[in-house]
Protein backbone atom coordinates (compact mmCIF):
# COMPACT_ATOMS: atom_id res chain seq x y z
CA UNK A 1 0.00 0.00 0.00
CA UNK A 2 1.30 3.44 -0.93
CA UNK A 3 1.25 6.06 1.82
CA UNK A 4 1.55 9.82 1.52
CA UNK A 5 5.03 11.23 1.98
CA UNK A 6 5.32 12.80 5.43
CA UNK A 7 7.45 15.76 6.42
CA UNK A 8 9.74 15.40 9.49
CA UNK A 9 7.17 16.91 11.90
CA UNK A 10 4.43 14.60 10.61
CA UNK A 11 6.79 11.61 10.90
CA UNK A 12 7.60 12.56 14.51
CA UNK A 13 3.91 12.38 15.49
CA UNK A 14 2.47 9.74 13.14
CA UNK A 15 5.35 7.25 13.02
CA UNK A 16 7.18 7.91 16.30
CA UNK A 17 4.13 8.60 18.50
CA UNK A 18 4.97 12.21 19.25
CA UNK A 19 2.52 14.92 20.30
CA UNK A 20 2.04 18.37 18.85
CA UNK A 21 1.82 21.29 21.28
CA UNK A 22 -1.73 22.17 22.37
CA UNK A 23 -3.53 25.03 20.60
CA UNK A 24 -1.05 24.90 17.68
CA UNK A 25 -2.70 22.41 15.33
CA UNK A 26 -4.76 23.65 12.42
CA UNK A 27 -7.89 21.67 13.32
CA UNK A 28 -8.31 22.16 17.09
CA UNK A 29 -10.68 25.08 16.47
CA UNK A 30 -12.08 23.97 13.09
CA UNK A 31 -15.89 24.18 13.07
CA UNK A 32 -16.49 23.40 9.39
CA UNK A 33 -18.61 20.41 8.40
CA UNK A 34 -16.81 17.55 6.72
CA UNK A 35 -14.69 14.47 7.18
CA UNK A 36 -11.38 13.99 8.97
CA UNK A 37 -9.05 11.49 7.30
CA UNK A 38 -5.78 9.83 8.27
CA UNK A 39 -2.90 12.03 7.06
CA UNK A 40 -0.81 8.98 6.13
CA UNK A 41 -3.26 6.72 4.26
CA UNK A 42 -6.41 8.81 3.70
CA UNK A 43 -8.81 6.53 5.59
CA UNK A 44 -11.93 8.34 6.90
CA UNK A 45 -11.64 8.45 10.72
CA UNK A 46 -14.02 11.03 12.20
CA UNK A 47 -17.07 13.00 11.04
CA UNK A 48 -17.33 16.67 11.97
CA UNK A 49 -20.60 16.10 13.84
CA UNK A 50 -18.63 14.06 16.42
CA UNK A 51 -16.18 16.94 17.06
CA UNK A 52 -16.56 19.09 20.17
CA UNK A 53 -14.61 21.78 22.01
CA UNK A 54 -12.93 20.14 24.98
CA UNK A 55 -10.77 23.18 25.77
CA UNK A 56 -7.69 20.94 25.75
CA UNK A 57 -6.08 22.41 22.63
CA UNK A 58 -6.40 19.33 20.43
CA UNK A 59 -9.25 18.24 18.16
CA UNK A 60 -11.66 16.15 20.25
CA UNK A 61 -14.24 13.69 18.95
CA UNK A 62 -16.76 11.68 20.98
CA UNK A 63 -17.11 9.05 18.27
CA UNK A 64 -15.02 7.54 15.47
CA UNK A 65 -16.19 6.01 12.21
CA UNK A 66 -16.88 2.36 12.97
CA UNK A 67 -13.77 0.20 12.54
CA UNK A 68 -11.51 3.12 11.54
CA UNK A 69 -9.70 3.71 14.84
CA UNK A 70 -7.90 1.03 16.86
CA UNK A 71 -7.20 1.31 20.59
CA UNK A 72 -3.84 0.12 21.92
CA UNK A 73 -2.53 0.20 25.52
CA UNK A 74 -0.02 3.06 25.68
CA UNK A 75 3.61 2.36 26.55
CA UNK A 76 3.19 4.52 29.69
CA UNK A 77 0.64 2.02 31.04
CA UNK A 78 -1.82 4.80 31.99
CA UNK A 79 -3.40 5.87 28.73
CA UNK A 80 -4.95 4.24 25.68
CA UNK A 81 -3.36 5.18 22.36
CA UNK A 82 -5.49 5.48 19.22
CA UNK A 83 -4.10 4.59 15.81
CA UNK A 84 -5.51 4.38 12.30
CA UNK A 85 -6.84 0.84 11.96
CA UNK A 86 -5.66 0.69 8.35
CA UNK A 87 -2.05 1.94 8.50
CA UNK A 88 -1.27 2.05 12.24
CA UNK A 89 -0.41 5.76 12.20
CA UNK A 90 -0.48 7.40 15.65
CA UNK A 91 -3.50 9.69 16.13
CA UNK A 92 -3.48 10.47 19.86
CA UNK A 93 -5.27 8.99 22.88
CA UNK A 94 -8.79 8.16 24.00
CA UNK A 95 -10.21 9.12 27.41
CA UNK A 96 -13.49 8.01 28.96
CA UNK A 97 -15.71 9.24 31.75
CA UNK A 98 -14.70 12.90 31.63
CA UNK A 99 -18.25 14.20 31.13
CA UNK A 100 -17.66 16.37 28.06
CA UNK A 101 -20.48 14.73 26.08
CA UNK A 102 -23.22 12.17 26.72
CA UNK A 103 -21.01 9.53 25.06
CA UNK A 104 -18.39 10.02 27.82
CA UNK A 105 -15.61 9.56 25.26
CA UNK A 106 -12.91 11.94 24.06
CA UNK A 107 -10.68 10.94 21.18
CA UNK A 108 -7.89 13.49 21.63
CA UNK A 109 -6.22 13.73 18.22
CA UNK A 110 -3.16 15.52 16.88
CA UNK A 111 -4.18 17.86 14.03
CA UNK A 112 -0.99 16.87 12.22
CA UNK A 113 -2.29 13.27 12.02
CA UNK A 114 -5.37 14.43 10.06
CA UNK A 115 -6.46 15.81 6.74
CA UNK A 116 -9.84 17.56 6.52
CA UNK A 117 -12.27 17.28 3.64
CA UNK A 118 -14.94 19.96 3.80
CA UNK A 119 -18.51 19.09 2.76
Amino acid sequence: MAYKELNPEEEYVILHKGTERPFTGKYFDNKAEGLYRCKQCGTPLFKSDAKFDSGTGWPSFDDAIEGAVKEVPDADGRRVEIVCAKCGGHLGHVFRGEGFTSKQTRHCVNSISLDFEAE
